[in-house]
Formats: structure tokens, C-alpha cells, sequence
């Protein structure tokens, strides 16, 4: 989260529970970025993500005072994410999981052709780039919930082995084995179905009318295109991980960063104005 020292967030810590409101914020400003895209890659649509990022960070706020110091202050609020995203019920494929399976049938038997041009004259290539960054974050769903974290937080953040096993409850060999045989999954379900990022026969661009029809592109509405993105430096620090130096490392560059919604930012702002905000005082 934006590259401090642990001591660095221990003094914003301590001067957050005295009750420094500007220390308090300046938590929650270096966090935001980082939850609201744990929960984005977590729960596959820009809603869902905004909510559980919300709550989340509550979730810390409020509980800053039961940070024991026993971990790293990144380590206890990825593992608060982390369990509230695994357990998180709320979203739009919490009733309705998909499965690899499921997604390449979908790709071989769909019937693309034949379908009226559905695009509303928004460009084309715009339409491909929303698509293809939309499914290839919804093909996360695939995973089971504790698979898809190991696979963000290896993936996307780069977290080292010690702090991924001390954020999931596991050792860092048995995360460190979980990763690979999780990143081996998603990078044989690409080559095999994906022409974007592997040697499938799916290209984004034959598929627009149908993703239209079925509901899973919206010309009027491009979350993934429209906002922008941020260097992923600017949410983690980014550390060199065993076991995110291999061969499938450049299969996954679909693992973007982008920038937390502006009512996201707002709703904590409004928070922290709030008496609530006396609630992170110590005991």
C-alpha cells in the first residue's frame, strides 16, 4: 500500500488512535486503491467491488484499535479483505458461480452469427477492449473463492509467500503450491479457449453482439475503458516473489490496476466526518 516502511504505518497507527483525524485519513486514502481492486478481481463487476470496499474499510476503521501489532499493519488489512471477500455473499455470482467448464462450452457451442448489429455505432475496437477486460476478470469467478485470493494476491500484488500464508492462514510452501497450480489452471484455460491472450479460437472482437444480446456488454456503459487506471506502485509494494517468476508471469496482463470509484472516496470522506470516526480511538 504505496510502499511505506511498517513503521512508518505504525506511527499513523498510533496517531489515528489518539485521535488525529488527518493521520486517520491518510490510512484510509493509502488503503483505498488497494481494497477497492482486491474486491474488483475478487467479485467481478465495478458495484459489487465498490460496496465490499466500502465495508471493508470500515471494517478497518472501526477495528483499528484491535490491530495487535502481530503482523505487519498490510498483512492484517489484506487478511480483514480477504476473509470479508472469501465469506461475501452479496455479489451477483454469489447465487450463480461459474466454472471453467461452463465458460468453455460457452465459447465453443454459443452461436455468434446471425445476430443483428447490436453496438449502437459505439466503436468497435472500444466495444473488444471492455469485453475482453470484462471477461477475462469475470473468468476469475471460475476459481473458488480461497483459489481466486491465492491467485490475486500472487498475481496482481505480488505478495511474498510469508505474508500470503500469514493473510490466508496456511504455510508459505502449501501457498506457494496452491499458486501454481492455480496460475497453471488460468493459464491452460487462455491458451486453450482465449485467441486474446492465448491460442483459443475466442476473439472479442466476433463476440460483441452476442455479449450484447446475452446482457454481458453494454454499449451506454464501459466501466472497464471508461475509468482510468493507476501504477500498481501506487497501491502495494511490490516485492519479488519466488513464485511470480516463471513462464506464466506476461499470461496475465490482464491484471490492470484502476482507479476506486469517486462516490467510493465520498461515502469514506462523509464517515470520517462523522462522530463515528471516534470509534477507532483506543479503548
Amino acid at each position: 500500500m504505496n510502499g511505506k516502511t511498517n513503521e512508518e504505518w505504525l506511527v499513523l497507527v498510533d496517531q489515528a488512535l489518539a485521535g488525529n483525524g488527518e493521520a486517520l485519513e491518510t490510512l484510509v486514502q493509502a488503503m483505498q486503491e488497494t481494497v477497492f481492486n482486491f474486491s474488483l478481481r475478487m467479485l467481478g463487476s465495478f458495484a459489487d467491488a465498490e460496496d465490499a470496499a466500502q465495508e471493508i474499510l470500515l471494517k478497518v476503521i472501526t477495528h483499528l484499535a484491535d490491530f495487535r501489532r502481530e503482523s505487519a499493519f498490510g498483512t492484517w488489512v489484506f487478511s480483514i479483505a480477504a476473509n470479508h471477500l472469501k465469506d461475501y455473499k452479496k455479489h451477483m455470482f454469489a447465487a450463480h458461480p461459474l466454472s471453467f467448464e461452463f465458460y468453455g462450452a460457452d465459447i465453443e457451442h454459443a452461436k455468434i452469427s446471425g445476430i443483428p448489429d447490436l453496438t449502437q455505432d459505439v466503436d468497435k475496437a472500444l466495444l473488444a477492449e471492455e469485453l475482453k477486460l470484462s471477461c477475462t476478470n469475470v473468468m476469475l469467478q471460475c476459481l473458488d473463492p480461497e483459489s481466486r485470493c491465492i491467485f490475486i494476491l500472487g498475481t496482481m500484488f505480488k505478495v511474498d509467500s510469508r505474508m500470503a500464508g500469514d493473510i490466508l492462514g496456511m504455510t508459505a510452501e502449501a501457498y506457494r503450491q496452491r499458486l501454481s497450480r492455480t496460475r497453471r489452471k488460468m493459464a491452460d484455460f487462455l491458451s486453450a479457449y482465449c485467441g486474446e491472450y492465448g491460442q483459443g479460437k475466442c476473439h472479442c472482437r466476433d463476440r460483441l453482439n452476442y455479449a450484447i444480446q446475452s446482457h454481458r456488454l453494454q454499449p451506454d456503459c464501459l466501466p472497464y475503458t471508461a475509468v482510468k487506471t493507476v501504477p500498481m506502485e501506487t497501491m502495494v509494494e511490490v516485492k519479488t516473489a519466488m513464485e511470480s517468476i516463471d513462464d506464466l508471469s506476461q499470461q496475465f496482463t490482464f491484471c490492470k490496476a484502476y482507479a476506486s470509484p469517486e462516490t467510493l472516496r465520498q461515502s469514506i470522506e462523509a464517515f470520517l466526518a462523522s462522530s463515528l470516526a471516534g470509534a477507532v480511538k483506543r479503548p
